[in-house]
């Protein structure tokens, strides 16, 4: 079967290089909360995940039900909220990458998001790193915060999950990112009258390539700083972090 793996951004590439060696093996069947224009559904399924995708921004879902069609994967793609998406349960891995920051209530979320999980299931989340680097682009893309390490193992513990841990990334690289995208966010998006919730809406289509030429660029020029952040597990903007259901 031929599959065509959607590009991912310059800062889901790093991302992904830390989540994919904290997956399971294939077979699994995963829930991603947030799946966007479904980049990571796409590797996903195509790795041998069972997948299911919820998803709150319509044109979003459906680019990302779109890219799985294409690659001619099965799985599912949910427009709506996990509420009323109609989830079964049972899930081995949650997976919630770059959503937190965006809820108000994150605590009782997850802990909402957990009893999906069935014993021994993992939680997989990432969210931007420490309180204090909150810039304009955290407020243009809708987030009411960033999390310190020990914020969130307090989290996860908080919502019920034994084995916590976390790992920094994005050194040096995703400093970059940051420093340019909060100046054009200062520039062209924070103060244009949207609402928090349209904010975090568009989040999900902001900076998305499309073409695999340039997904093929980002891949080659995020490979060095991929290898440069697994010498830094303890350094960077940004934070995976996971804990499992006690059986």
């Amino acid at each position: 079967m031929s599959t065509s793996i959607p590009p991912l951004t310059l800062f889901g590439a790093l991302r992904w290089d830390v989540v994919r060696r904290h997956l399971p093996g294939p077979g699994a069947r995963v829930l991603e909360i947030g799946c966007g224009q479904g980049a990571v559904a796409v590797r996903l399924a195509a790795a041998g995940y069972y997948y299911t995708g919820v998803e709150l921004d319509r044109a979003s879902a459906e680019v990302a039900d779109a890219r799985l069609a294409a690659a001619g994967l099965p799985g599912r793609v949910v427009h709506g909220a996990v509420e009323s998406a109609d989830l079964d349960g049972g899930f081995d891995v949650l997976c919630a990458f770059e959503v937190l920051e965006h809820l108000e209530d994150d605590a009782g979320t997850l802990a909402g998001w957990v009893r999906l999980l069935r014993p021994g299931g993992l939680v997989l989340v990432s969210t931007p790193a420490w309180q204090d680097r909150f810039g304009p682009m955290d407020t243009a893309v809708g987030h009411h915060r960033r999390y310190d390490p020990p914020h969130m193992r307090e989290l996860l513990r908080g919502a019920g999950l034994a084995d916590v841990g976390g790992q920094l990334y994005g050194m040096p690289l995703a400093y970059a990112l940051e420093t340019v995208r909060n100046r054009v966010a200062q520039r062209r998006l924070t103060g244009d009258g949207t609402t928090t919730a349209e904010r975090t809406a568009r989040s999900g289509r902001l900076y998305q390539p499309s073409s695999g030429a340039t997904g093929a660029a980002i891949t080659a020029a995020t490979w060095p700083f991929r290898l440069a952040q697994r010498a830094f597990p303890r350094t960077g903007p940004a934070l995976v972090a996971w804990g499992t259901v006690p059986a």
